[in-house]
């Protein structure tokens, strides 16, 4: 069943689910155009975050919406990004899907109610492929954060990924952007080393986004 869901998936596209849209455009995976710019180019226009244990928790394979939990503090520190006027988006893996777990339909179900707990965000960019199938999507491959990027018209140099584990900080880096990890229980102690940048919980990654490490402007 796994095979036949993932050979039923193109390798070269991702699911990009726009505001307003239920059932996602089948979009193909962006290549990175060189290698990434280093340094800031100019002032942050975007946030992306990893969805499952960094937005909600992390429910393995999840396609009950009841099961949406919002991680501490996740709806003040979404809405703070917000009120800055900065674009928000999501980028997951989901490899469910390619396991045969998970259908088209669970996943935006999910999605759903995570906009419903959370607010709406501006872009949805998902991988329905499996770690072996060999796509630019799936993090730490840039494919999501790039789609996410050119959706939303911003770019990737001025775009921050946050996420819970050296995947999503892998894929910000691939990209061009820069990564913030939020460490969990089940990040890996040389995944935390490894980081450029960290933050204890979602909310302390938010203001270190917005007001610099140690920024006290506002309580997120």
């Amino acid at each position: 069943m796994a095979a036949q869901a993932a050979d039923h998936e193109e390798r070269g596209r991702l699911w990009l689910y726009a505001p307003g849209r239920s059932v996602p455009a089948r979009m193909p995976v962006p290549a990175a155009a060189g290698p990434p710019p280093t340094g800031a180019t100019g002032p942050l226009e975007a946030v992306l975050f990893d969805r499952d244990g960094t937005l909600v928790a992390d429910v393995p394979y999840n396609s009950d919406p009841a099961l949406v939990e919002p991680m501490p503090g996740a709806r003040a520190a979404v809405d703070a990004v917000r009120a800055r006027g900065l674009a928000v988006g999501v980028v997951s893996n989901q490899s469910g899907v390619a396991r045969g777990l998970l259908s088209g339909a669970q996943v935006a179900a999910v999605r759903q109610k995570v906009e419903e707990v959370l607010g709406p965000f501006g872009v949805w960019a998902v991988c329905p492929h499996g770690p072996g199938d060999g796509c630019g999507c799936r993090k730490p491959a840039p494919g999501l954060v790039l789609a996410a990027c050119a959706f939303l018209g911003v770019s990737p140099a001025r775009t921050a990924v946050v996420g819970d584990i050296g995947a999503d900080v892998d894929a910000a880096r691939s990209a061009g952007a820069r990564g913030v990890l939020v460490p969990t229980p089940v990040t890996r102690a040389e995944e935390i080393a490894a980081a450029p940048e960290y933050a204890r919980d979602l909310p302390g990654a938010v203001r270190l986004l917005l007001y610099g490490p140690g920024g006290r402007e506002a309580a997120v």
